[in-house]
């Protein structure tokens, strides 16, 4: 177990420090070619005037997008550099390998795969003179995509077909695995509008990843945990630039590829029916536009002074540091709630 924790940790660091120094590097990048949105955003979801972003997200023009690449970018080359070096019959590094078929296929596949794709989105949304990067149809679609690969993987390949209710037992699913999969594949990445301060995806998802981390650690699943806890030391060298003022955004390339993992590792720990506690701030973030669409549907008025939540209270007059620190705040209380009723469950 020592060896194992060491093991952990020591991916963790190895990931934080490597995206910490990659940072410049990117930066340099990203500034040097100006890449950035063109034109700052003035319509809501539903094609209506924003009354309240324009006052708090005037430069946001001047910022680049596409920050995420640290992220699963660091995750994917430490992933193989381990794998090779494992190779050398040497046995610390042979210890140090977390890439496996059974633990870590599945949610590198499912990081890198999704962060194409937003990447991609981020590119469009750049070289665009509209805010238009691929249309939401096109990325729900394509997430939708990576959770049938990914459930069919789960009920066909590993035979998952169960799913676990903590505290009362483990109920059979059967075929509805895969639907269920990929609605929850779903769902999570709607809280992707979290990327909307500075500090807060980074700070939100570090504590999330680092929750399951501790789940998959408890369940004796070391490379998942490991997987989990590189993706925290990553994103914390993320954090480290993006807290205000920020010196990038993470974009569609980190958001989507970070909450299409999310889900995998959930399923992965049986974890699934406590996700919702653990990534309270996702919920809170998705559920505050879907109710605030509604309201403006049925009423004809808004619910929330502004949506996504964190740019209602910044509306009711919070410093933006506030509502990020906060909602972290938030988010550690309910990771810490949800991995309790998992691990005693």
């Amino acid at each position: 177990m020592a060896i194992n924790i060491i093991k952990i940790f020591f991916v963790g660091t190895s990931a934080f420090f490597l995206a910490f120094f990659l940072t410049p590097l990117l930066t340099h990048f990203l500034y040097k070619y100006k890449l950035w949105k063109k034109t700052s955003k003035i319509k809501s979801i539903d094609g209506r005037d924003l009354e309240f972003f324009p006052k708090f997200h005037t430069k946001e023009t001047e910022i680049p997008r596409m920050g995420g690449i640290l992220i699963w970018l660091t995750v994917l080359f430490l992933a193989y550099f381990f794998f090779f070096l494992s190779k050398t019959n040497i046995w610390y590094f042979e210890k140090l390998n977390f890439l496996s078929r059974s633990q870590t296929w599945l949610p590198l596949f499912a990081l890198v795969a999704a962060s194409l794709v937003g990447l991609l989105d981020d590119i469009l949304e750049i070289i665009s003179k509209k805010i238009i990067g691929l249309k939401l149809r096109y990325r729900v679609g394509l997430v939708a995509l990576i959770g049938l690969i990914g459930s069919w993987w789960f009920f066909v390949k590993l035979g998952h077909d169960t799913i676990h209710v903590p505290g009362y037992n483990t109920i059979y699913i059967g075929f509805w695995y895969i639907p269920i999969f990929i609605f929850v594949m779903m769902a999570t990445y709607s809280g992707s509008v979290i990327d909307g301060l500075d500090g807060l995806s980074g700070g939100t998802f570090a504590i999330i990843f680092g929750a399951f981390g501790a789940i998959a650690l408890a369940r004796g699943q070391i490379d998942l945990a490991a997987f989990c806890i590189a993706i925290v030391g990553a994103t914390l060298a993320f954090l480290w630039f993006n807290i205000p003022p920020a010196r990038f955004y993470m974009g569609e390339t980190g958001i989507m590829g970070l909450c299409c993992a999310l889900t995998v590792v959930a399923f992965l720990t049986d974890s699934v029916l406590v996700l919702p506690i653990i990534g309270i701030i996702l919920v809170a973030e998705s559920a505050s536009v879907i109710i605030q669409l509604l309201v403006r549907k049925i009423k004809n008025k808004k619910f929330f002074l502004a949506a996504p939540l964190h740019h209602h209270f910044e509306a009711k007059g919070w410093p933006h540091y506030k509502v990020t620190m906060r909602f972290w705040v938030v988010g550690i209380i309910a990771a810490l709630i949800g991995v309790a009723i998992k691990l005693l469950g």
